[in-house]
């Protein structure tokens, strides 16, 4: 198991020097990841971009894993994506995770003139992973497709990772295209809005889990990320809920780092006194 922290980009967490300084304690308490929502609009919050902070946590830190959970391909340029994360797969030596999904929330969408509709953003995340994986590669790419079209270009440098920085792909239970795209890639992070209850949300990770395994097509290795629904609990609970979680197939815990209900941010926000002493705190090993 490994264990991550998931952190919002939005005040009072949002501001890139608190993140890297934040990476920094995290990587000292022994946790082996940090990884930011990837957020535009709304909260009503002052936000920060979180691949400008991923860079700034990559120059405090050695070994942990960073990257945003989850990025809404739909709305990014694939080749200008392509090589930030290049960039930054370098700067932090191949300690990076690119998460990617459908994205929710008409303040980013609708309202920014960006594609309304679910599927076709869909359309464009599977399209938009092509473009990216085949410009990663450093080799010549060219693509002509429904959304994107390339005439025929090389990007250099490769990732610095090999054969390419790993993918996690974000959906929310009980969608199924989701899982079908999880199945492709390098990892699984879903989520559970419906669920009534943490053992409901159990089951259905469970069943996830299941679900995406029976799809896919590689013995690769495969990520299975569950987001903790107790971050407040006290440490022998915690260490239980993990400890079940890892048998139902978890590879990472990703402690929240803002109060959430079943994967859904609540009130009142953690304090910075809270969310630090969470952090220093370390993780809850099994």
């Amino acid at each position: 198991m490994n264990y991550g922290l998931y952190l919002p980009n939005f005040d009072p967490y949002g501001k890139a020097r608190f993140i890297a300084g934040l990476a920094r304690e995290a990587e000292a308490a022994g946790w082996d990841g940090l990884f930011l929502w990837d957020d535009v609009a709304g909260f009503d919050a002052e936000l920060v971009d979180p691949w400008v902070a991923l860079a700034a946590a990559a120059m405090t830190t050695t070994r942990i894993r960073l990257g945003a959970l989850i990025t809404p391909l739909a709305r990014r340029r694939p080749w200008k994506f392509a090589r930030e994360t290049v960039t930054l797969d370098h700067l932090c030596e191949g300690r990076l995770v690119v998460g990617v999904g459908t994205g929710a929330g008409g303040d980013e969408w609708a309202d920014f003139g960006e594609e309304p509709d679910h599927k076709t953003r869909g359309d464009m995340l599977d399209e938009a992973l092509e473009v990216v994986t085949g410009l990663w590669s450093g080799q010549p790419f060219s693509h002509d497709g429904r959304f994107y079209h390339i005439k025929g270009t090389r990007f250099l440098p490769a990732t610095f990772q090999q054969p390419r920085i790993p993918i996690w792909v974000g959906g929310v239970w009980p969608n199924r295209r989701p899982l079908r795209r999880m199945a492709r890639w390098d990892g699984m992070f879903p989520l559970f809005f419906s669920a009534q209850s943490a053992e409901e949300a159990f089951n259905q990770f469970a069943e996830s889990v299941k679900i995406v395994r029976s799809l896919r097509k590689s013995d690769a290795p495969f990520d299975v990320v569950a987001l903790g629904a107790t971050p407040l609990a006290q440490p022998e609970e915690s260490t239980a809920v993990v400890r079940r979680y890892a048998g139902a197939g978890a590879t990472w815990w990703l402690e929240s780092l803002a109060p959430m209900r079943m994967g859904v941010p609540t009130d009142p926000l953690w304090s910075i006194e809270q969310l630090r002493a969470k952090v220093l705190e370390g993780p809850p090993r099994i």
